[in-house]
């Protein structure tokens, strides 16, 4: 086997409670690396289509990839994987923490779960060995609660995922979570974990993960921390000292006015709609910091733990900062600048258990809809949804997570809460496929990556996501992170020497830079292919217009300004042999990349 890989996966019949273990093949691992490739292999070959995503044939994978684990730095991350109940098509999510690690400790690569309990339970697996255990205690309990009393029973060495209770509830906006506020929040898995009445997982190990070249690896790890703790080109903070002290959470204040973050429901414009921004500014983040905090490893400890919230808002101590995400999508998105009630909607959804993207966003939508009578105080229980009012948005995302009132409308997301709201509120849900979207407007381009980014956000198999890049060229860099378990924020594009230079340094694989853009593009059809067979083709994914610009708004940094997602997505499809009709890649393409299976299925 490999240097970074146990060699082991499980596989849980949750219906029967039967527990088998697998081999992991040597060319599963060549051909698909781990994390979503593993993933997307395993469930297309062994479910098929048209089930339901919160039924007992719905597969739920958590996947680790050959560098978690491991002395590279930020090698710490996990997917997610199954059937979204969201979109109806392939699901995927990413989380750091420590879980992903403790899953390779504990003596395995994978654990994959189908069926359905007859009542709540929890995976404990320990040290080479897995066990079904009764949850019923947990069930009802937050995400905080679940994770401390597991933890405390089984000691140091042992890591946890849980759902809370909106993914018992079966909200299709919940993650699943681990490590305090640490999510792999999108595509609804939450819910299929809920549906499943599996509570938690339990990783508990202390197994070494073998290295193909330990000298070479720790060599190429401290150029890469290096690479880390120099200042960029025009001077100014390291990556490592900005992560450190600021978080993800550092361009917040800035992407409200440049046009990157959404305003007002994606419909406005920040320094209009926002004026100020003051409460969105890191240094005030940061002065609510109780002492930083780390993934499993991390040099960057870009995550923080907040002092007890003393305020209007009383979240306790140990509550965690927000990413930027989160406070984009409940800071300008929402019209708000209030920094307590950011850092309590923060609180509320990690300890429910819920997608915060999803959540800010659809607090934007109904918020528009009251601005705009379709919802009034009848359907809000007199809670005032205008824009900036902090207050009316943390009540409502405590219904949100607690299925109460209009938030039972809203937590299942914006498509199906406006097609059950009607009057017209289609108009105002801005999402692609039934997903919510990462908080980066499209029609900015920062830097090259963001080139096709209106294209990835209608055609990734995942719609809406950020962390993806559709098309050829950079989204090998994106997809070498997604399938070896490094994190986003300490890799870039020029970087890829050091980051193919630790993965055969611990792997021992000798594959070069190009190699791993075939696995990625392997992976990339792989999942396309998921979702064709369950009907879906994502060129007919209505984008809102908002997202695009049309019309395009007449002021501010983002005026006159319409992304060409046509032609984005005309160069994609052409770039990777896919039909510009059907999607359909070309026989000869599938071919080539070794998926005969999928060829056959899409050209019998």
């Amino acid at each position: 086997m490999f240097g970074g890989y146990v060699g082991k996966m499980l596989f849980v019949d949750l219906s029967t409670g039967e527990i088998k273990e697998e081999l992991l093949e040597e060319k599963m691992c060549r051909d698909y690396i781990g994390c979503y490739g593993i993933g997307a292999r395993i469930l297309y070959t062994r479910q098929k289509a048209g089930i339901d995503p919160l039924g007992p044939e719905n597969t739920l994978g958590l996947v680790t990839g050959p560098l978690t684990g491991t002395l590279a730095a930020t090698g710490l991350r996990y997917m997610a994987v199954a059937k979204s109940p969201l979109t109806g098509g392939w699901g995927e999510a990413n989380s750091g923490g420590y879980f992903g690690p403790y899953l390779k400790f504990a003596g395995y690569d994978a654990v994959f779960f189908t069926g359905i309990s007859s009542k709540p339970v929890y995976l404990l697996i320990d040290n080479g060995s897995a066990e079904l255990k009764d949850a019923s205690h947990l069930w009802g309990k937050d995400s905080y609660e679940t994770e401390g009393i597991l933890e405390e029973e089984y000691g140091q060495q042992s890591h946890v995922v849980c759902i809370g209770p909106a993914a018992e509830k079966l909200s299709l906006i919940s993650s699943i979570m681990t490590d305090h506020g640490s999510a792999a929040a999108r595509s609804g898995l939450g819910a299929v974990m809920g549906s499943k009445k599996l509570k938690a997982v339990v990783a508990r190990g202390s197994k070494d993960v073998i290295i193909a070249d330990k000298a070479t690896a720790g060599e190429v790890n401290l150029r890469h921390i290096k690479f880390m703790q120099t200042p960029g080109k025009s001077g100014g903070m390291s990556l490592w000292e900005r992560q450190h002290k600021y978080g993800t959470g550092f361009t917040t204040y800035d992407s409200a006015h440049n046009g990157d973050s959404p305003v007002k429901n994606w419909g406005g414009i920040g320094f209009i709609d926002l004026p100020d921004r003051a409460g969105l500014h890191h240094d005030v983040f940061a002065a609510r910091v109780e002492k930083g905090h780390a993934c499993w490893h991390c040099p960057l400890r870009c995550k923080a733990i907040l002092k007890a919230g003393g305020g209007e808002y009383k979240y306790a101590a140990g509550a965690r900062r927000p990413e930027y995400e989160t406070a984009a999508v409940f800071g300008a998105n929402c019209a708000n600048s209030n920094t307590e009630s950011i850092l309590m909607a923060n609180d509320i959804c990690n300890r429910a258990g819920l997608d915060t993207i999803s959540s800010g966003s659809v607090i934007a939508f109904a918020t528009e809809l009251y601005e705009n009578g379709i919802l009034t105080n009848k359907d809000t229980d007199g809670i005032e949804l205008r824009w900036g009012n902090h207050r009316a948005m943390v009540a409502m995302t405590m219904k949100l997570a607690n299925r109460e009132g209009l938030g039972d409308i809203l937590a299942d997301g914006v498509k199906i809460a406006a097609e059950k709201i009607g009057k017209g509120a289609e108009k105002f849900a801005v999402h692609i496929g039934g997903q919510e979207l990462g908080m980066h407007d499209p029609k900015v381009i920062s830097h090259g990556v963001w080139t096709t980014a209106a294209a990835r956000y209608q055609m990734d198999a995942t719609p809406g996501r950020h962390t993806v890049i559709f098309g050829k060229g950079t989204f090998v860099h994106m997809h070498f992170l997604n399938m070896t378990g490094l994190c986003h924020f300490a890799q870039w594009p020029e970087n890829q020497e050091l980051m193919v230079g630790i993965f055969n340094a611990i792997t021992g694989m000798g594959l070069s830079w190009s190699d791993m853009a075939q696995v990625g593009e392997r992976i990339l059809n792989l999942r396309h292919a998921f979702n064709l067979r369950e009907g879906i083709n994502e060129l007919k994914r209505p984008v809102h217009p908002r997202i695009v610009g049309k019309p395009p708004q007449l002021v501010g940094p983002l005026a006159g300004v319409t992304a060409d997602i046509e032609a984005q997505v005309y160069w994609s499809l052409g770039a990777l042999d896919w039909d510009r009709v059907t999607t359909k890649p070309s026989k000869e393409k599938l071919l080539y990349l070794g998926l005969d299976d999928v060829a056959k299925d899409l050209w019998p």
